[in-house]
């Protein structure tokens, strides 16, 4: 299967397992309101409660790159980061269950999981070692801040049918976050020195983005949406092993747990119940070769 088989499958509201259809076949949101305005409402508090750590360690990642730039040995300051991350790390695993929902296929591009990837030279060059995982993070952050704000567009337009009140407060927060990440993600960036990421510099970017215009209900976007989760939560596990700098593990530590909530909140508007993995995979995590900068 293409990767473009695989976005049209997604966007493709027959294909949702688990999704709630209506008399007339429209799609239904298979929780009440009630229920995800609550799950949404602690979405919002763990990422309150990550987020100061969050933005401290990714401060201390950017020291970290520019003492290793001038020759001069880091601060301890990311060692105690590592540490709270660590914490995350955990978290991370104990939410395993936030991306394992009932689907049977990725909707993001197939060429964007590879669980064996690790860092190396980008399109141009200019990103290279950690700050590669950074430059990827960055993007994956902002591809997210998109899709959500083209399902917002999209409701808006009334191209998703009736969406509710309820999903139309999740992914408001969820890309708030989202931007928050790439935020962060981008000032360890311009501390070093580097452009800021802007858009979505991916090269799957088109596929996801024929995906969101071809979709016609919210079951379609919330799909390709928990793929895009799934990813992001991934990518950053897969990070914390292959990250050298104890700053940039914390951050990466962080921000996972976050992400996999994000997609658990998705599953069960997908009307997925979440089945808890030992662990969480790392086959879906996106290849830092998806830079086209």
């Amino acid at each position: 299967m293409t990767s473009r088989d695989v976005t049209s499958r997604a966007a493709s509201s027959g294909d949702l397992p688990g999704a709630a259809r209506g008399a007339r076949g429209a799609w239904e949101l298979p929780i009440s309101e009630r229920e995800l305005t609550c799950l949404t409402r602690e979405m919002n508090e763990a990422h309150r409660q990550t987020l100061p750590a969050m933005r401290a360690s990714a401060v201390d990642l950017g020291e970290e790159i520019r003492a290793r730039s001038a020759g001069v040995r880091p601060v301890d300051a990311g060692r105690r980061r590592f540490l709270l991350g660590a914490g995350g790390a955990a978290a991370a695993l104990a939410l395993a269950a936030c991306s394992s929902g009932g689907a049977t296929t990725n909707p993001v591009p197939a060429a964007t999981g590879s669980g064996s990837a690790s860092p190396t030279a980008s399109a141009s060059g200019q990103y290279t070692g950690d700050l590669q995982v950074v430059a990827l993070a960055t993007a994956l952050e902002n591809q997210a801040v998109g899709a959500y704000q083209a399902a917002l567009d999209s409701a808006k337009a009334g191209r998703l049918g009736a969406v509710p009140p309820a999903v139309a407060n999740f992914i408001t927060s969820a890309m708030a976050q989202h931007a928050d990440h790439a935020k962060a993600w981008n000032a360890v960036l311009t501390g070093a020195g580097l452009p800021a990421i802007s858009g979505v510099p991916l090269s799957d970017q088109a596929d996801v983005t024929a995906a969101l215009n071809s979709a016609t209900d919210v079951g379609a976007v919330a799909r390709l949406a928990l793929g895009l989760e799934d990813q992001a939560a991934q990518t950053y596990l897969f990070a914390t092993y292959h990250v050298t700098s104890p700053a940039g593990i914390a951050t990466a530590a962080g921000i996972a747990p976050v992400e996999a909530m994000h997609a658990a909140i998705l599953n069960y508007v997908l009307g997925q119940y979440p089945v808890p993995d030992d662990f969480l995979p790392v086959d879906k995590a996106a290849d830092p070769s998806l830079l086209t900068v």
